[in-house]
């Protein structure tokens, strides 16, 4: 169903309405949720999979799934302590609801770790908040946001919280549109965000913990499944274009079929990077003292910047192997809408903000002294 209305999603830069109604319909927005709780309790490895197919059908549907199962993995793994987030994620998995993610906001773009809005106490144990988000994706079609907060008005900006709001809590008030280059279908507008909610949709855990053991892991896991999924599509097309080149040329191979094997080589090492990342974050998702560590989190935070690059070096390659026929957008063999959606994925949390964030702590870490370290 994804792919059917992909072209069609990515022209209009309209919501994958239809790839929506088929992902409610076989229930998988409660993937991660507990059996417990209504969901189907599965692993991060699992959903990253289901992303990676979408990514290979529609980019867009492919980022807003994994952009869902972002929040839901941080209610899961930091809301247990709340009876309301108990029953919002039972909701979620009843009512099969979308949600969606604000934690960029005004001057501060990028930087999700710091917020200027803060949460207001009410009467009667609730709470208000009013932000500018400069992006909430899919936010007119989601069921609910989860966004970062200042925690207090006198809270230092770093001093954040996570909320999860339900459509009736909040109001959208639309400030800017979207016309990209590709990933289209995400309608990534802002909004100024005005809520108000009981004070148990604040998840107990400072954003800090969350942000640091599941909300960038998850991310940088689950985007980079969708960008492979991208590519994945790119080497598809490219292998059936020189499969049918050869088919009617006696075997004779196009003249860019070495770029087909460069970009098969580069998914290969795509998709054994980010195994390895899921693997390592896997074996050590509950241990607080070994995600908070920094070979960690430089491992994490890495996987992002190599899975992004090394998808747009695959989805070019893939394109350079097709040719005309590859640079077209009216040939069956285009991967001109593929390129511009895995386009995206540089500046998705911009990759030379992360690798200045990183200059430090690598100029303290050990040069390897051999091959296996």
């Amino acid at each position: 169903m994804a792919a059917a209305h992909a072209a069609d999603v990515d022209a209009l830069a309209r919501f994958p309405a239809e790839a929506f109604g088929a992902v409610k319909e076989q229930r998988l927005l409660g993937l991660m949720v507990p059996k417990s709780l209504g969901g189907e309790g599965l692993t991060l490895g699992e959903v990253a999979d289901v992303c990676y197919r979408l990514g290979q059908a529609c980019s867009s549907s492919g980022m807003i799934f994994a952009m869902h199962q972002i929040k839901v993995a941080c209610l899961v793994r930091h809301g247990t302590g709340s009876a309301g987030l108990q029953r919002l994620l039972r909701r979620l998995c009843a009512e099969q609801l979308l949600l969606a993610s604000s934690t960029t906001e005004g001057q501060g773009g990028g930087n999700i770790r710091s917020s200027e809005a803060p949460l207001e106490p009410l009467e009667g144990g609730r709470i208000a908040l009013e932000r500018k988000a400069s992006v909430i994706s899919y936010g007119a079609y989601a069921d609910g946001i989860v966004t970062t907060a200042r925690r207090a008005a006198d809270a230092a900006p770093s001093d954040q919280v996570l909320v999860a709001f339900l459509k009736s809590d909040y109001t959208l008030t639309r400030l800017q549109g979207w016309n990209a280059l590709g990933m289209r279908g995400t309608c990534s507008e802002g909004y100024t965000l005005k809520a108000t909610a009981a004070a148990d949709q604040v998840l107990p855990d400072p954003y800090e913990v969350i942000h640091a053991r599941t909300m960038v892991p998850s991310a940088h896991l689950l985007w980079g499944s969708v960008w492979t999924g991208i590519a994945a599509s790119a080497c598809a097309r490219a292998q059936a274009f020189i499969r049918n080149v050869m088919r009617h040329s006696n075997g004779q191979l196009p003249p860019g079929a070495p770029q087909f094997t460069r970009a098969m080589s580069t998914l290969r090492t795509l998709r054994g990077m980010l195994a390895t990342s899921l693997r390592r974050y896997q074996q050590c998702m509950d241990d607080p003292q070994a995600l908070a560590a920094l070979d960690f989190q430089t491992l994490i935070t890495l996987t992002k910047v190599e899975a992004s690059e090394l998808a747009v070096t695959t989805v070019l390659a893939a394109m350079r192997a097709c040719g005309l026929s590859g640079y077209r957008n009216d040939s069956e063999y285009s991967i001109g809408r593929l390129l511009r959606d895995v386009l995206s994925s540089p500046i998705m949390i911009n990759n030379d903000r992360i690798l200045a964030n990183l200059a430090t702590p690598a100029l303290m870490s050990a040069i390897p002294t051999s091959v296996r370290e």
